[in-house]
């Protein structure tokens, strides 16, 4: 909830892949806690390999995923719940990460 109200808490990653039927923006709260990246897939298949550019290199942890099993889903999605960046750009981004999306499903990520 910190700087809902604000522009500097959004910032688009991902607002125009009509292709996939993804979108990825990120939420920035208090300047001491690191972003989390939100990825929305919007089609009833898996997205295996899907290439996502991210502000900082490190590990992404899965920390919500509304295809989890705990809420009814099939339980899809990244190996382990972990990406770690690689020096490769995407969406104005100098590091990127590969996740697998599961179906009709929102995923977010915090870096570790």
């Amino acid at each position: 909830h910190n700087r809902d109200c604000v522009s500097q808490g959004f910032e688009w990653l991902v607002a125009g892949d009509l292709s996939q039927s993804v979108f990825a923006f990120l939420r920035h709260g208090r300047s001491e806690d690191p972003p989390i990246v939100v990825v929305c897939h919007f089609t009833p298949m898996v997205r295996a390999d899907y290439r996502l550019g991210v502000p900082m290199p490190g590990v992404y942890r899965e920390c919500l995923n509304t295809d989890s099993e705990y809420y009814g889903g099939s339980n899809c999605g990244t190996t382990l719940g972990m990406a770690s960046s690689e020096p490769i750009a995407a969406h104005g981004h100098a590091q990127s990460i590969v996740l697998r999306l599961p179906p009709l499903a929102t995923v977010f990520l915090e870096r570790v």
